[in-house]
């Protein structure tokens, strides 16, 4: 009877030795933190400057998201598109060339790029040339947590000057922010495609 005890006792150690080596498999490791998804709607776009209510009196006509709102600030030239469903904007200023482009030019670096030096991790810059709608400028990609990650300014170089920046109303984040920024910079890159000077 004690050597069944015995032998049973032995047949419980082993079982009970062989389920803890199975269950000791990789050790847990908490996941890493996710992100909403974000649903996207598809492009759809209105044009700018045909309306003589919405062009805002400015002599230029471009093609915007029609999930986009156009709204005039207080200042003359300067306007929004908003994009209320991502709260996000685009901030668009308009100025008359007078003599002044390279201030202009000069201004919009500084505002716009050099006080996000600190906070971009790299600053991609691309030309933007195109003879035949005499449009001009550089198109700026920012890497990083900055508070705007793309931006750009277009001029003829003699009478228009235009910029633009994407701002979003939550704290930046590229990691999570990245797919909407993509999203937005071929919206941003297709108002450029489609501009155009209404007058010389």
């Amino acid at each position: 009877m004690t050597g069944q005890i015995k032998s049973s006792f032995g047949l419980i150690l082993l079982i009970t030795t062989l389920l803890g080596l199975a269950a000791c498999g990789e050790t847990p490791v908490p996941k890493p933190r996710g992100y909403f998804r974000i649903d996207l709607p598809s492009k759809e776009y209105r044009v700018f400057g045909e309306d003589t209510e919405e062009s805002l009196n400015l002599p230029l006509k471009f093609e915007y998201p029609k999930y986009g709102v156009i709204s005039a600030d207080q200042e003359p030239g300067w306007f929004n598109i908003d994009f209320p469903g991502y709260k996000a904007s685009l901030h668009l200023t308009y100025r008359d060339v007078k003599g002044d482009l390279v201030e202009l030019i000069e201004q919009t670096y500084t505002m716009n790029v050099k006080n996000h030096i600190t906070k971009a991790d790299a600053i991609n810059e691309q030309v933007i040339i195109d003879p035949g709608k005499r449009i001009y400028g550089i198109f700026y990609d920012l890497k990083g947590n900055t508070a705007s990650a793309v931006q750009f300014y277009v001029t003829d170089s003699v009478n228009h000057y235009l910029r633009a920046s994407l701002y979003f109303e939550s704290e930046p984040n590229s990691d999570s922010l990245s797919p909407v920024i993509d999203f937005f910079r071929e919206d941003m890159v297709h108002l450029i495609e489609t501009l155009e000077w209404t007058r010389k």
